[in-house]
């Protein structure tokens, strides 16, 4: 049987490679990224394949490489989870090993879907193709692109799966194509990834950054203040008129009344960042809309302080699910019944 290409099966992408690899900043333009965006954009975060498949398909078979750990590796041992989704609910979990090529099969349950697997995204994988087994599989109906940009949190650090990290549970909620642009340790602001977010096509955009702010490269309120305003304002030269989000800093326990080096406390530059959304509100900015992140998780919901638990995750998706759809009904009405 022949092997399908996977490029049209796949969903969260942003770009592909000179090696046809799925990545998540412009191979262009990585010269202008700090090294960690750079590094962390080269691991297929929120990339999924996406299907459809005819009576008689009793499961999918999928071709992928992935790096294999050193025997001295940690994570050497690990093994890569396939997940099989189908609307709302996982349907199958597939384990198998990283190989420098290899193949996975995944019972799908004798109905048309669609389907959705998202890959393990430790190692790397890279989706090499797909066949069915006893029938055929389609590529499932596209769907309206929202870019979600942020940092670990983003990523989904400390969700037990892909799949439970909050832009992935908001996108099912949606009905979106989510293109996870999360970027741990970094998404400081950095103008470059502004300009990348610009030149993607879109219906939906929003930032979810700050955080790093506090401790990773330190900002004072008022220069966090600018760097907001700044990086909206580049976002705004690509989407004049895409509807527009931003969630601000999460709760992060020893940051809120802790003074960086800078002298500013995670809450004096939640502060600032609300303040810039509002600002650009009142001059005329309809489109653009903020969500408070302080009050969205408790204690309880943080896994190690700072990461979203599962149960964190999910609080997170439900709030932005429902600004957006309060934002903009129409928008929210539209992603929901694609």
């Amino acid at each position: 049987m022949t092997w399908h290409d996977p490029v049209p099966f796949l969903r969260g992408t942003a770009w592909l490679d000179g090696r046809g690899r799925a990545v998540r900043a412009d191979p262009a333009d990585l010269a202008r990224l700090p090294w960690d965006t750079a590094e962390r954009a080269a691991l297929p975060i929120g990339v999924r394949l996406e299907f459809t498949a005819s009576p008689g398909t009793s499961a999918v078979r999928i071709r992928y490489r992935a790096a294999v750990p050193d025997r001295s590796h940690a994570l050497r041992e690990l093994a890569h989870c396939f997940a099989l989704w189908e609307g709302d609910a996982c349907v199958h979990e597939a384990l198998a090993r990283p190989a420098e090529e290899t193949t996975v099969t995944i019972p799908l349950p004798g109905r048309p879907g669609p389907f959705t697997v998202h890959p393990p995204e430790s190692q790397a994988p890279v989706i090499l193709g797909l066949r069915a087994v006893g029938g055929a599989l389609s590529p499932a109906p596209p769907r309206p692109r929202w870019l979600v940009h942020g940092d670990s949190i983003t990523e989904g650090w400390l969700s037990t799966r892909p799949a439970h990290s909050w832009p992935a549970v908001a996108g099912r909620a949606l009905g979106a194509d989510t293109v996870n642009l999360g970027y741990a340790g970094s998404a400081r602001g950095e103008p470059a990834i502004a300009e990348q977010l610009a030149a993607l096509p879109a219906g939906l955009v929003t930032l979810a950054f700050g955080t790093n702010c506090w401790s990773g490269v330190p900002h004072s309120a008022p220069l966090l203040y600018e760097t907001t305003r700044a990086f909206l304002t580049l976002v705004r030269r690509g989407h004049p008129d895409t509807p527009l989000l931003l969630l601000s800093p999460l709760l992060r326990p020893e940051a809120e009344s802790t003074a960086n080096a800078l002298g500013a406390t995670l809450a004096e530059l939640r502060t600032a960042m609300e303040e810039a959304v509002r600002d650009l509100i009142a001059a005329g900015d309809g489109q653009l809309a903020l969500l408070p992140g302080r009050d969205l998780l408790g204690p309880g919901h943080l896994a190690d302080g700072l990461h979203p638990n599962d149960a964190g995750h999910a609080r997170v998706a439900a709030a932005v699910v429902a600004a957006v759809r309060g934002a903009w009904p129409a928008t929210g009405r539209a992603l929901s019944r694609t």
